[in-house]
């Protein structure tokens, strides 16, 4: 499969001269057909209407091409055209530019995979060349064979979506072989056993998988996205209010007032009476009020959204050094988000473990092995000289029985070397690299060679194994492979002296329901568990099972049900050899992380497929669950309202310390629940550990609201035995019903559901690929960045946006609301205060810049102290910085502040005349008055709301007010005029700024604006400081709340007892 590229035409060339060939009929078709696949948004044809089709979307857009039509309309419009169509053309343009940015960028980040084409024996097959970098892994081994055909034919199923499931048969030389999932090369695998491959193109173009895949991704908004969309309606609805007051005003003036001046003063044609007259003032004050809703809004959001994306992209604090992965936000919509966030599911295997897997112990006939004696590993290269040197291993008890020929131990190995899809690469001699599927075989195939079984080749009928220094071939019937569903794989082989045997490996839970357990319970100690078994075969019964096996495998309809049965038949009866023990362990800094995610009241559910022991050892591991309690209480409930009753008993105030109990409803779902509950201290610690089984999400819909509030009033909650889908119904189940942002974070490709279902989506690049990485919004490679990511980035994130919209309607408002207030003094005549070059550069040169600028730079709090202070995290969650009453406020003060400015110059330059006796109650003056103290009070203001400044914010703030006084001067002066006597009206700005009783209005306009705003700042910071207000500017409780803080942490963490420090905490914590 590839993307963007022709597959029937990228290199073709020819490999060999042949002396006939024959034209199949369907080369015809191929030659003609467009097998090229684009999976970008645009071209360079289509980009123009597309985006602005796209763009015209949005409601504010198409309202300004609808304002600009009208003021095309001589009659309506007292303002140029222009002063709408340049702050329209420019917000298109820079959406465009970004847009086309973003699409290209999202093509060169998936590598193309070139096919070339050949011709080979009379047959068009073509050979991958993949790329350097592996795309993704392989979720089964790739088995693909060189087809060779000089007549063949391939029968398949239609093109579908199903990605983990294919059926066809290929006919070839009067043979019938079946082809399945295994033999298909999918984009963005990697080739295991294999520099390069042959294969035959199934579907290309449209028809291909990933194009059967591509729908529509879901759009995920904010919740300061949903806001602004209504908060916007709410100013459309406040714009035709005051059209309509002003417009009634029109009437009455007109009708009462006007009239006297129809002599001298006509109606402009077609007015002919005063009702018309208001329906045309309507529509004009509307074009002149726009700028109430604010144009720029979304482009500038969007603005800064991106930098806090490359913010996050930068940050070097979040690049791991070991895999050189840099932190990458591939979602430039959701950096506010971040900062609000209540709830994280988390996987467990490769997120908060290191999907490094390494052998443990083990149990092999009764006994168990891997008891940690000793300080050094074993030494097996002093015996074995292709001992891995990296595998350790301490119990010398194992080894010994290896040594001696114990039957049990070595029939044991032998398993581990043989049942398995490992490829071995032996680069020089005796220098053997494996490469497997998971984690979980390398490990397992890897001890088995240190303890002398060591696995050397494989072909596909033949393994070759080297057992204690002899070389032995064993010959390979069958492979029954692993799936999600089964949760074991076998192997069938002949062995030397002849003999059939069927070796298998598998979850416990799965063999266990086959034969009498005698494995040790290693869960408990939170390693992962698998049982190893065997059994012999007949001739005769392997000769009739192989026969329906190989009818179900060439069978077209239903073929992975035949399958199935069949693999169930012959793994009956099975003699129990032991199991294995694999660690998987954590990663660095998780138990801190969580910890301080726990302070900072965000509520961690970790979703996982382990087993019970093994996901509440984990639990304790990362500091989770805790040790505080030792008593266990056990209710059993068969019922529904068995557990109902068991989940209220949970939420009652004197519930005991520890209580567990198992309920199984009528839908075959086992629920295990774990509370715990030290009523002595100050704070309470309750966890809830459920237990899926089957059907687990089949609880009813009454039942589900019931099991949410118990356990959403939990501060840690374990989900295990969970399926992928199941994860998502998690998430899903708490975004339906609990009014909090969702935070999923997973590295697999069974985590894309949820990762895809939750509000923001996290991916962790490890070991099992980078499925989950492209489907998520954020993407680093270790669980402890996440701190980072919320604390730091998301809540400056989210400070910043919520700063930058407080401001942004303000200053609108206050520009826009002197045109309502001069209304009632213009005779309601749609005249306008400032001149159209003013409105036309308010919001695209005056006031633009320094707020992007607050926007991207600021903050209350340095980063070290974000992390200090965990608490600092709240007031996002419960959404304090900007809501509806933050929004008012900021309205509340726009329109204050127009007041002033308009009331203030008005009432001083009536009265006020210049130093020769000219008035100064003209026009002219009012209006550059009014705009010059709007930029001063607007500028001071955001010198005020502006809590971090760099050079930046001091060049935009101050650059900006320097612009303005530049622009005033040269725009009215007189050399302007007598070029463009229609376009620039007013003259001599000088002689009015010159004049003392201008500059004294202006200030006291400032005075009065800003005054009250700083009152209520000193009044508020004194009484009611915020922890940002007392981090940032009370040095004293500094120490107070960092001690706290620390003191919190050493107790999650473990490290607190009886009033002493156990272990001290890291420093940053």
């Amino acid at each position: 499969e590839a993307r963007n590229v022709n597959v029937a035409a990228v290199q073709a060339r020819e490999t060999q001269k042949l002396t006939t060939k024959r034209i199949l009929p369907w080369e015809a078709l191929l030659a003609e057909s467009n097998n090229c696949i684009m999976t970008s948004k645009y071209n360079i044809i289509t980009f123009l209407p597309v985006n602005l089709f796209e763009q015209f979307q949005e409601v504010a857009n198409t309202y300004f091409l609808f304002l600009l039509i009208l003021q095309l309309i001589p009659q309506i419009s007292s303002l140029s055209w222009f002063t709408t169509i340049v702050p329209l053309v420019l917000v298109l343009s820079i959406t465009a530019v970004k847009d086309a940015t973003d699409d290209y960028v999202t093509v060169l980040m998936i590598p193309l995979i070139y096919i070339e084409k050949h011709i080979l024996l009379q047959f068009t097959t073509v050979a991958f060349n993949i790329s350097p970098t592996p795309i993704v892994s392989c979720s089964h081994s790739l088995q693909c064979k060189v087809l060779c055909l000089s007549v063949g034919e391939v029968v398949c199923e239609p093109p579908n979506n199903k990605l983990d499931r294919f059926c066809g048969t290929l006919y070839w030389r009067e043979c019938k072989y079946g082809l399945s999932n295994q033999n298909m090369l999918l984009r963005g695998c990697v080739l295991r056993n294999t520099e390069s491959c042959y294969g035959l193109v199934i579907f290309a173009g449209p028809d291909t998988k990933l194009m059967q895949n591509s729908g529509r991704t879901k759009f995920k908004r904010t919740s300061i996205d949903r806001l602004m969309n209504t908060l916007v309606l709410w100013i459309f609805g406040f714009l035709v209010c005051m059209g309509v007051i002003l417009a009634i005003g029109n009437a009455v003036w007109e009708r009462e007032v006007g009239f006297l001046f129809q002599s001298y003063l006509p109606w402009d044609p077609p007015v002919d009476n005063f009702l018309f007259s208001a329906f045309l003032s309507f529509w004009s004050y509307v074009i002149i009020l726009n700028t109430v809703v604010p144009i720029s809004l979304y482009v500038s959001v969007e603005v800064i959204r991106l930098c806090h994306s490359y913010f996050i992209n930068w940050d070097r604090r979040m690049f791991c050094n070991r895999s050189s992965t840099p932190a990458e936000a591939r979602s430039t919509t959701l950096n506010e988000e971040l900062g609000q966030v209540e709830y994280i599911f988390s996987d467990k295997t490769g997120t908060l473990t290191q999907n490094i897997m390494t052998f443990n112990k083990c149990s092999i006939n009764g006994r168990a092995y891997g008891e940690r004696h000793r300080a050094q590993p074993l030494d097996f290269s002093t015996w074995n000289p292709l001992a891995d040197r990296d595998f350790c291993f301490y119990d010398a008890s194992l080894l010994e029985a290896v040594k001696v020929g114990e039957p049990a131990v070595h029939e044991f190995f032998r398993v581990l070397s043989l049942c398995h899809t490992v490829m071995s690469e032996e680069k020089s001699e005796g220098e053997l690299v494996y490469k497997a599927q998971s984690p979980d075989e390398g490990a397992l195939v890897t001890a088995a060679r240190n303890f002398g079984f060591v696995f050397r080749s494989r072909t596909p009928s033949t393994i070759t194994t080297q057992e204690l220094g002899k070389a032995v071939t064993y010959t390979l019937l069958a492979i029954l492979d692993f799936n999600n569903i089964r949760k074991r794989m076998s192997v069938i082989v002949r062995t030397p002296e002849g003999r059939i045997r069927l070796y298998c490996k598998g979850a416990d839970t799965v063999l266990f329901e086959r034969l009498h357990s005698c494995s040790h319970d290693y869960a408990g100690d939170g390693l992962r568990t698998l049982a190893l078994a065997y059994r012999d075969l007949s001739e005769e019964q392997w000769a009739e099972w192989a026969e329906r096996y190989r009818g179900a495998d060439k069978a077209i309809d239903c073929r992975e049900d035949r399958l199935a049965a069949a693999y169930e038949e012959i793994e009956q009866d099975l003699m129990l050899l032991g199991a294995t023990a694999i660690e998987d362990k954590l990663q660095e800094g998780v138990a801190e992380t969580i910890a301080i995610l726990s302070l900072a009241n965000i509520k961690i559910w970790v979703l996982t497929g382990d087993k019970q022991e093994t996901a509440v050892n984990i639990g304790y591991s990362c500091k989770m669950l805790t040790d505080d309690t030792t008593e266990v209480f056990i209710v059993n409930g068969h019922t529904v309202q068995s557990v109902r009753e068991d989940l209220r008993l949970v939420c009652h105030p004197f519930i005991c310390p520890q209580i567990q109990f198992h309920a199984i409803n009528a839908s075959e779902c086992i629920l295990s629940f774990s509370l715990l509950l030290d009523c002595t201290k100050l704070l309470m610690y309750l966890f809830i550990v459920v237990f899926f089984l089957w059907q687990a999400h089949a609880l009813e819909a009454d039942m589900e609201q019931e099991f949410l509030e118990t356990a959403c009033a939990c501060r840690a909650v374990i989900c295990c035995r969970v399926t992928p889908l199941q994860k998502a119904m998690v998430v899903e189940l708490v975004k339906r019903h609990k009014n909090a942002v969702t935070l999923a974070i997973g590295d697999g490709a069974n985590d894309v559901s949820m990762i895809k279902t939750a509000h923001i989506g996290v991916g962790i690049s490890g070991q099992e690929g980078i499925q989950a990485v492209l489907a998520s919004d954020y993407s680093f490679s270790q669980f402890r960045f996440l701190q980072r990511l919320l604390l730091v980035h998301g809540r400056w994130s989210y400070l910043r946006m919520c700063r930058f919209l407080c401001y942004f309607f303000y200053k609108n408002f206050a520009f826009t609301m002197v045109h309502f207030w001069f209304g009632f003094f213009c005779g309601f005549s749609a005249q306008t205060v400032y001149d159209q070059y003013f409105i036309t550069l308010y919001n695209i040169v005056y006031t633009s810049l320094p707020v992007l600028a607050m926007g991207i730079f600021d903050q209350d709090v340095p980063e070290q102290r974000s992390l200090e202070y965990p608490k600092l995290y709240e007031p996002g969650q419960l959404n304090l910085l900007f809501n509806k009453r933050e929004f008012f406020i900021c309205i509340a003060q726009g329109i204050y502040t127009s007041v002033v400015l308009f009331f203030i110059p008005y009432g001083v330059l009536s009265q006020a005349t210049q130093s020769n006796g000219v008035p100064l109650a003209d026009y002219q003056t009012f209006a550059v008055t009014t705009a010059t103290a709007l930029v001063i009070v607007v500028s001071v203001q955001i010198s005020l709301d502006t809590g971090y400044w760099t050079a930046i914010n001091h060049f935009f703030v101050w650059g900006s007010v320097g612009a303005y006084f530049t622009i005033l001067f040269t725009m009215h002066s007189s050399v302007l005029f007598n070029i463009f006597p229609k376009q620039f009206h007013f003259l001599g700005k000088a002689n009015t700024l010159a004049q003392p009783v201008v500059w004294l209005t202006i200030a006291l306009a400032t005075v009065i604006c800003i005054a009250p705003v700083l009152a209520f700042r000193f009044l508020k910071l004194d009484l009611k400081p915020q922890l940002s207000d007392t981090v940032s500017h009370v040095p004293g409780l500094n120490c107070v709340w960092y001690n706290y803080t620390h003191l919190c942490v050493a107790v999650l963490l473990g490290n607190y007892h009886q009033g002493k420090l156990i272990k001290p905490c890291p420093q940053s914590y």
